[in-house]
């Protein structure tokens, strides 16, 4: 706004004055203009000041339009929308909305605004709730329906037109909105230091994710997207978006296996003890349940480490095959390592023994126990033969049955859970059966197709499953992060071009994924080109998932970007208004007083006097309240070192580009018929995804 006076304390919440002043100076300059003889000027002269009369009157008139303006907007926001394909993208800085850099004198907008005598200004008009009311009453009456259609329709010309449905209190972005929006953006080099999304459920956390997913894969970056109960659109632009940027897509859900790739969550890794670690982290461990996850986490490293060294890829199934009866795993690798390891003619000695053995004799723990496996044992006792594994797997197979079924009680159920079903052919793959066409995908080469993956874990229907695979997804990351950092994009494919690669992981309903396994990839694997987008809810689902207060800490400390959307947690709110300095704002005290005369012949009786004083308080720049009120799709964003923005999100348009088709139109439809996530503005049910529904 142009030519606004600067006064010590703002004068916004009042009437546009400036409309009279206006008017004034309009009318005085027609009538210069026009009946120069009146005023007793030359033409000349009327004209210069009726020139600058008009000049001096559309200031004044720009300067009461700002302000009426500014009223207006307390109550309702223009209208911010935005087509897919008009997500703006750059290889310098991410986009994350419309808004403003939050500064002091917001804060002192937002606190006169909330004072109890300019209620009216951030209040609907009694004619628009007179207009809602009328709704109500007549709702239920057919001969209504016209008139209720009228009253509630969203054009700009129906002066009652309903408020958009976002809830919270739009007066805290309107507070910026004097000196008018601008694009938000944050510089990539930021995103290494990985970024949180804090927001409850329904206020516009996947919308955001959507607008970062489109531009990650538009800019070419490997992108990797976790979704816990399964998000149909959010899928759907997954792969509309890698579709437009001519990018391999690879989808991956648990509830939808028929049409799913496949994933083998622990057959990729670089050291042989990382897939028994992936199997027991989604054990429980609290209290007594400690004892049996590090038994599991023995047992499940000895069956691998086994099968490895047997030249086999493990998998569940193979994990689960031994766990049940660990003979033949015994038997197999017990004679290949005595051929390859024990002195010349070890089999005479072995097959000495087996003659000799007589069952009645045997402990009970080895009664009804393959006799073969028995004298493997009994050689390796007498001989003192020694391997490391072999030792593990000869202990093991010691155990008593029934007091073995008890250690491994834990660990039993969950691999048959993992293993049963459609789901199991997805993290259980067959390798060698060719007639499944469905593509087999590992990180690693995702990374090397600068490909696109979404992985829907189905959480709603079985959270065991979807915990065990997210966590082991995590951990294989992990993992392939430290082989980038040794040996980079290209080791062992000479003819593949060199250079850093930038790998975006978008975990949604990050609670429900977070593990042990995380801590080190967003400690560790920004030098790999890993940026973390983690979007839960509150504080505290991040700590009762990992259980314990220290670690959830070391993993909210290792976010050095920060989103809040609305929240409900107040402790929550605290993770971005601790971080905030004190500000000083001006209060406005109206002081009445009267005194009588004490002087009889002074002729005053009393004296009076009516006063406004100012006094300055210290108070936070951003309260808990404010962030419990913000509306669906507006956000606090702390980035770049400590600068606050205040941004919002634009509204999901129509999908108009001809040339996008989806293969998946009929899982999305099932997609939505089973997942159904909320109403109004930010409901998944908007229009980015009309090109899939009309396919």
């Amino acid at each position: 706004m142009f030519f606004r006076p600067k006064y010590p304390i703002e004068a916004l919440l009042r009437p546009p004055v400036e409309f009279q002043s206006a008017l004034a100076a309009f009318s005085i300059a027609i009538i210069m203009a026009s009946m120069p003889g009146m005023i007793m000027m030359s033409e000349q002269m009327a004209y210069v000041g009726a020139g600058i009369l008009v000049f001096a009157g559309l200031v004044r008139f720009n300067q009461g339009w700002q302000i009426y303006r500014y009223q207006k907007m307390l109550v309702r926001l223009p209208y911010y929308g935005m087509r897919p394909r008009k997500v703006p993208v750059s290889n310098r800085t991410l986009f994350l909305g419309l808004g403003f850099r939050w500064s002091q004198k917001h804060t002192q907008r937002l606190f006169d605004a909330l004072e109890p005598e300019n209620e009216k200004y951030i209040t609907p008009s009694r004619s628009y709730r007179w207009a809602r009311e009328l709704e109500k009453k007549l709702d239920r009456l057919k001969v209504a329906s016209f008139l209720i259609a009228v009253l509630s329709s969203n054009s700009r010309l129906n002066p009652f037109r309903p408020l958009p449905p976002v809830g919270g209190n739009p007066a805290i972005h309107a507070v910026g909105m004097l000196e008018g929006e601008h694009p938000v953006d944050m510089p990539l080099g930021e995103r290494v230091g990985h970024t949180i999304v804090l927001g409850t459920t329904r206020v516009g956390k996947t919308r955001l994710a959507e607008i970062l997913i489109t531009q990650d894969i538009r800019r070419g970056d490997v992108v990797a997207v976790f979704d816990p109960k399964g998000d149909a659109d959010l899928m759907m632009r997954c792969q509309i978006e890698a579709q437009r940027a001519g990018r391999p897509f690879y989808m991956f859900h648990l509830g939808f296996p028929e049409i799913s790739a496949r994933y083998n969550g622990i057959g990729n890794f670089s050291k042989p003890t990382e897939p028994a670690g992936r199997i027991s982290d989604a054990l429980p461990s609290e209290g007594n349940s400690s004892a049996f996850k590090e038994f599991a986490w023995r047992f499940a490293n000895i069956i691998v480490q086994a099968d490895v060294a047997l030249g086999n890829r493990p998998s569940y199934h193979s994990v689960r095959k031994y766990v049940n009866n660990i003979e033949p795993l015994l038997m197999q690798y017990g004679k290949m390592i005595l051929n390859k390891t024990a002195p010349e003619g070890w089999e005479k000695v072995y097959l000495q023994i087996l003659d000799n053995l007589d069952p009645k004799t045997l402990p009970f723990s080895l009664k009804d126990r393959n006799l073969e496996a028995v004298a493997l044992l009994k050689y390796c006792e007498n001989t003192g033969f020694y391997d490391a594994v072999l030792d593990g797997l000869l202990g093991a197979f010691k155990y008593d049955r029934s007091y073995f079924d008890k250690i491994v009680s834990s660990l039993a159920p969950l691999l048959e859970k993992l293993t049963t079903g459609r789901a199991a052919e997805l993290i259980a793959p067959d390798y060698g059966d060719v007639t499944d066409s469905r593509p087999i995908f590992d990180w690693l080469s995702a990374i090397r197709q600068k490909a696109v993956v979404y992985v829907g874990l189905d959480a709603l229907s079985d959270s065991t499953v979807a915990s065990a695979v997210g966590a082991s997804m995590f951990a294989d990351l992990t993992s392939v992060s430290g082989y980038l950092y040794k040996n980079g994009i290209a080791h062992g494919l000479p003819e593949m071009q060199t250079g850093g690669r930038k790998i975006s992981i978008h975990a949604d309903e990050f609670n429900e994924l977070v593990g042990d396994q995380f801590i080190p990839m967003i400690n560790k694997a920004g030098g790999s080109g890993y940026q973390v987008t983690a979007y839960t809810q509150t504080e505290s689902d991040i700590e009762a998932r990992i259980g314990s207060k220290s670690k959830a800490n070391q993993i909210k400390g290792n976010f050095n970007n920060l989103i809040m959307l609305r929240v409900k947690e107040p402790t929550t709110a605290e993770i971005l208004t601790n971080q905030l300095p004190k500000v000083r704002v001006n209060e406005i005290m109206a002081v009445t007083g009267a005194n009588d005369s004490s002087d009889v012949d002074s002729g005053i009786d009393f004296t009076s006097k009516n006063e406004d004083r100012t006094s300055k308080r210290e108070v936070d720049m951003i309260d808990v309240s404010t962030i419990m009120s913000l509306p669906k799709g507006q956000a606090f964003a702390l980035i770049e070192g400590g600068q606050l923005f205040k941004i919002r999100m634009p509204m999901p348009e129509k999908e108009d580009d001809p040339n996008i088709k989806t293969e998946f139109k009929d899982i999305y439809a099932d997609m939505v018929a089973k997942y159904t996530t909320g109403e109004g503005l930010m409901s998944r049910n908007n229009d980015w995804l009309s090109v899939a529904r009309a396919a």
